[in-house]
């Protein structure tokens, strides 16, 4: 069994930072985080293969948003720059063995999520 524990939401104004953490108990597996705004469906945000080798990434938040891990500490983090009022979101790590990074269906552990305020 894998526990996923995200942290790093709050609450900022456009044009600013945050990164958001998830630390997992148990094996690597590919990464990814998702996000779901109020009223809208769970969408993909991005992800990160288990070395690290390969990276994806939502075209709305490409750019902007890195994605990365620290197999050492068994940690992903997602840096999330120049942040719109758009990405207010709770976001939600997720891990899995999966060859369809970029959909959440192939993930089998999910976290609590971490909610992302951004105002205008």
């Amino acid at each position: 069994q894998v526990q996923l524990v995200e942290s790093g939401g709050g609450l900022v104004q456009a044009g600013a930072s945050l990164r958001l953490s998830c630390a997992a108990s148990g094996r690597t597996f590919t990464m990814g985080w998702f996000r779901q705004a109020p009223g809208k469906e769970r969408e993909f945000v991005a992800a990160i293969t288990s070395s690290g080798a390969n990276t994806y990434y939502a075209g709305s938040v490409k750019g902007r948003f890195t994605i990365s891990r620290d197999n050492a500490k068994n940690t992903v983090y997602l840096q999330m720059n120049s942040l719109k009022p758009e990405d207010t979101a709770d976001y939600y790590c997720a891990a899995g063995l999966t060859l369809r990074p970029m959909t959440d269906e192939d993930y089998a552990y999910w976290g609590q999520g971490t909610q992302v305020t951004v105002s205008s």
